[in-house]
């Protein structure tokens, strides 16, 4: 029995998704676990996958189409089935499909109307299609304005008509080189002629292409929260620099009977300092703050086409073991497209750490509407000098970003002290 398809509400919040890639075509066979087609939302890409077998009867929704949540996408049944009753739902209940046309455009039919209305000789017409003069613009000499051959033969001489030294005309000969298709208002020298053949060579040589490609769903997500991030909170910007001996120790024991990393370890330990600081863990409703006495972590993953950030959810009182699964699994999930919306939303704070690629210090942006956001770095062996004594130190800096609107910079640094002091004593915190 046919029955229905409608694009799936993936989370909570999701209200509507954009169908980026029918993998089933009409009539074509459909076995239980096949993909049919991408959804893209705002937040991540996800596969929609057959729960019976069938036949794809009718794709209702077509590739680039943004379809609201629970509205008909598609018509799966056996074959021979009749699906008038559904095809008729579907279209009282379908929302109004994106239409892709490309529509004419207005100044290029102009253009031709205008090319039409000029009285051009035919000969004159040809000859100036031949040599790219732009015969719209010239004023006719013939009858009642008419474009006559001698018209386009006087703007072909004139165009031709090029001022150059004699030794440039001699090298523009000797090389090759149309001294016409420089563009001068002055007069072209040798000078000009050898840096148009060397820029000519060159780009024969590389052969340069402009690629133009459209911004995916989630790229343009991505830059309008930047904006808006950039332009709703005044941020202020701090550095920290840790002793991460310790840490290093504890990762290196810990490691020998689980795998752990350097951002499981940091998120553990900031979510129980955040609980002493909860404007570093606030976000702003209108004119009021509000505080948690809890933390939801987001831990930034980098994808080809983006970010995403997932969350662990009460990562204050989970325990380190917890906390290292858990970020394992969402970072898997977010690189296969299998995150839910759900597991995106909530963040109270962010941690991203772009310490493997060697950086030392950069500004990460505040996750609106959150409060702040905290950078992790490489970690540099450096020479530092204690008790009077030069040593080579594991030193990492902590680069915070926070919303001035909440957070003082006394609190932001009092914040980055404490949390200095439990990375570099961490025992007490990670047994918490």
């Amino acid at each position: 029995m046919a029955k229905v398809i409608v694009m799936p509400k993936l989370g909570l919040t999701m209200k509507k998704g954009k169908i980026v890639k029918w993998y089933k075509k009409e009539n074509e066979e459909v076995k239980k676990g096949d993909k049919l087609f991408s959804i893209e939302t705002d937040k991540l890409t996800n596969d929609f996958v057959a729960d019976e077998d069938g036949i794809l009867l009718k794709i209702i929704e077509n590739e680039n189409s943004t379809v609201d949540c629970l509205k008909p996408v598609a018509i799966i049944g056996n074959a021979g089935d009749d699906i008038s009753n559904l095809l008729g739902d579907a279209k009282n209940t379908a929302p109004l499909q994106e239409k892709n046309e490309e529509k004419p455009i207005k100044t290029i039919e102009a253009d031709t109307k205008s090319e039409e209305k000029v009285k051009i000789s035919p000969v004159a017409k040809k000859l100036a299609i031949e040599n790219k003069i732009d015969f719209t613009k010239i004023k006719g000499s013939g009858p009642n304005g008419r474009i006559v051959l001698e018209d386009i033969q006087k703007e072909l001489e004139n165009k031709n008509k090029t001022r150059i030294t004699p030794t440039a005309e001699v090298i523009a000969e000797s090389i090759g080189v149309d001294a016409s298709e420089i563009n001068k208002q002055a007069r072209i020298d040798k000078e000009d002629i050898l840096r148009y053949n060397t820029n000519k060579a060159y780009d024969n040589l590389v052969q340069p292409v402009d690629k133009r490609t459209p911004m995916s769903t989630m790229r343009k997500i991505i830059s309008e929260r930047m904006i808006q991030s950039a332009f709703t909170a005044p941020t202020v910007n701090y550095t920290i620099s840790v002793d991460m001996t310790k840490l290093k120790e504890i990762k290196e024991e810990i490691s020998r009977e689980y795998k752990i990393t350097y951002t499981d370890l940091i998120v553990k330990i900031t979510s129980v300092v955040l609980l002493d600081f909860p404007l570093l863990n606030s976000s702003i409703d209108g004119e009021e703050i509000i505080t948690r006495n809890y933390v939801n972590m987001g831990v930034a993953v980098a994808l080809d086409e983006g970010l995403l950030v997932p969350v662990v959810t009460n990562s204050h009182i989970k325990s380190l073991r917890q906390i290292s699964l858990e970020i394992n699994d969402l970072t898997y999930r977010a690189k296969t497209n299998q995150l839910t919306t759900d597991e995106l939303d909530g963040g109270t704070f962010t941690i991203t750490n772009i310490g493997k690629y060697g950086v030392e210090s950069f500004t990460p942006i505040i996750n609106q509407p959150q409060s702040a956001i905290l950078g992790i770095n490489a970690i540099i062996d450096k020479p530092i000098v204690k008790n009077e004594q030069i040593n080579i130190t594991s030193v990492m800096n902590l680069s915070l970003t926070a919303d001035h609107r909440t957070v003082d910079g006394a609190v932001a640094a009092q914040f980055l002290q404490k949390l200095k002091t439990s990375l570099e004593n961490p025992i007490a915190t990670l047994v918490r």
